[in-house]
């Protein structure tokens, strides 16, 4: 069997060979090459075509942002951050490359951790994203990285039979849901319940990011919070690593038991979903790799909800989307850039 080609980019020596011992020592893995800056990385990206790349965020020259916007529109390759949560600007710049394309994102090793887990992570992680077939992302091609869609206008805003949307999304999710929310105007009228999932360590800031990226308020739940009424749209996040759901008009958070190894789950917030607001709810599952989402969605189907997934050929990864069409969970397929104007309309809303 042929070897996983890494290539790694890492401005700190030390962390770089560490890295680099820990894949020499692995027979399924062959280091291809090295690099202390991204403008490095980029050449050897083009020039090896590895497997996959590790890539640091803050980098001299060009960071790993820089470095990720290039790649993907470029050379597309399956990205794996590896980087620190130590600040609000470097967990946003973070978001911005798993926006831009870059797969999965993991910490640094740390002293505290028990001797090999740090290790065992990194491979595993890269062995699975090594797998996938990345799309092309043509933002840096196109100059379009803090760009805005043009926002819809609308005249007579009213909803139609709909109460809420809720929306699950893992791997390629930042991307998908950033794009997918954009679509919608500011004064969208449906409250939207949002699970994505997000490595904890790098998600305490999400909800604030995707507040800037979006024309609608983000902001994680809070516990007991009453959910807003139609006319009323914001996005209520699932917290890092706590499920949401919806009982009696309010928002809950719990700790329970992970399911399909997330937690916040997917299926735990459309199952709730299902129970209270039944055929009144529009539920759509976005890329991501697993299955979370997909039993949640055909409970929702068989209780009349409007159910949508996101197509393979617009998902980063088809697993979660896939699953729920091979159970029937999904009234419609959809391409991600149909997804906003869809809903636009079945919301009742207006658009000139």
């Amino acid at each position: 069997m042929s070897r996983i080609r890494v290539l790694v980019i890492e401005d700190s020596l030390t962390v770089r060979k560490r890295i680099v011992e820990m894949l020499s020592e692995r027979d399924e893995f062959e280091v291809v090459g090295e690099a202390e800056d991204g403008k490095v990385g980029i050449e050897l990206c083009q020039s090896l075509r590895p497997d996959v790349v590790t890539l640091d965020m803050m980098m001299p020259i060009m960071t790993g942002l820089a470095a990720t916007e290039y790649i993907m529109a470029y050379c597309p390759t399956p990205i794996l951050i590896v980087s620190s949560s130590t600040n609000r600007g470097e967990l946003f710049r973070t978001y911005e490359a798993l926006a831009a394309g870059a797969l999965d994102v993991m910490e640094k090793p740390s002293s505290g951790e028990p001797d090999g887990a740090w290790e065992n992570k990194l491979a595993s992680t890269l062995r699975l994203i090594s797998r996938i077939k990345v799309i092309t992302h043509p933002r840096a091609r196109l100059g379009l990285q803090r760009q805005r869609q043009e926002e819809p206008k609308l005249s007579n805003s009213q909803t139609g039979a709909f109460r809420l949307i809720a929306m699950g999304a893992s791997t390629g999710g930042p991307g998908a849901v950033r794009q997918l929310l954009r679509g919608l105007p500011s004064d969208f009228p449906l409250p939207i319940l949002l699970v994505i999932h997000l490595d904890k360590a790098f998600s305490t800031a999400f909800a604030e990011w995707l507040d800037g990226e979006s024309p609608l308020r983000v902001a994680f739940a809070k516990d007991g919070e009453r959910l807003s009424e139609p006319g009323q749209g914001r996005v209520y996040m699932a917290p890092p690593d706590q499920h949401l759901m919806l009982r009696d008009g309010r928002l809950w958070l719990d700790n329970a038991a992970e399911r399909h190894s997330c937690r916040p789950s997917v299926d735990v917030l459309f199952e709730s979903v299902a129970k209270e607001t039944g055929k009144s709810a529009i539920a759509c599952l976005l890329t991501g790799m697993g299955r979370d989402g997909a039993a949640g969605l055909l409970m929702l189907r068989q209780t009349g909800a409007l159910t949508v997934a996101q197509d393979e050929a617009s998902s980063v990864v088809y697993g979660m989307p896939r699953e729920a069409a091979l159970l029937g969970a999904a009234a419609k397929v959809l391409p991600l850039d149909q997804m906003a104007p869809s809903i636009i309309g079945w919301a009742g809303v207006e658009t000139r």
